[in-house]
């Protein structure tokens, strides 16, 4: 059993033997949460807001595709918009 001591601004150090168990490095995010009276971290990764919602849209299977070019992709999209197709500025 490890014992370890609370800093002056609440901080703990994870001890060695513990860090080796776990794929945890610096800079690494952790969740605290408290379970029966005992605190509990546990490995999280975030990820950007739109990302994880684009990957929401595979889970819900809404996608487009696949397309045999990058032109097919650009007709796909201007026939989904509200601009008239036609010439693109560039």
């Amino acid at each position: 059993m490890a014992v370890v001591a609370v800093k002056n601004k609440f901080q703990v150090v994870i001890p060695l033997h513990i860090r080796e168990q776990l794929p945890i490095a610096v800079g690494d995010i952790l969740e605290a949460t408290v379970e029966k009276g005992k605190i509990t971290f546990t490995p999280k990764s975030l990820i950007d807001r739109h990302v994880a919602e684009g990957l929401e849209d595979l889970r819900k299977g809404r996608t487009h595709g696949p397309y045999s070019s990058a032109g097919d992709a650009i007709k796909a999209l201007d026939s989904r918009s509200k601009r008239p197709q036609g010439k693109r500025k560039r």
